[in-house]
């Protein structure tokens, strides 16, 4: 006797619109948020390069430190905010595949 070996249980649950009002609100608000938040990294990322090139050229090491960690942090964060979309179409893609 031979028994299926599955990792999870999956429940048939998938996503789909049209379910609950208010979806194209929520869509906008999340992609305001995410309009916002690059605004802020944009700012994050002018501060630290600034940051940067003052530690640099005072001999501050520490400001020169902490001006390229925010930018790489800054650009890292702005990457991620704008492939966040991709990303999780991506993931959730990979749990539709058939094997």
């Amino acid at each position: 006797m031979q028994h299926a070996h599955y990792l999870a249980y999956n429940p048939g649950i998938t996503s789909k619109e049209g379910g609950l009002p208010g979806l194209s609100v929520l869509k906008n608000v999340v992609s305001s948020i995410n309009l916002y938040s690059i605004i802020a990294v944009v700012g994050a990322l002018a501060i630290s390069a600034l940051v940067w090139a003052w530690g640099h050229h005072s001999g501050g090491h520490q400001a020169e430190a902490n001006g390229k960690k925010g930018t790489v942090v800054a650009a890292g964060c702005a990457l991620l905010l704008r492939a966040a979309n991709g990303i999780v179409a991506f993931f959730s893609a990979m749990g539709t595949q058939v094997h």
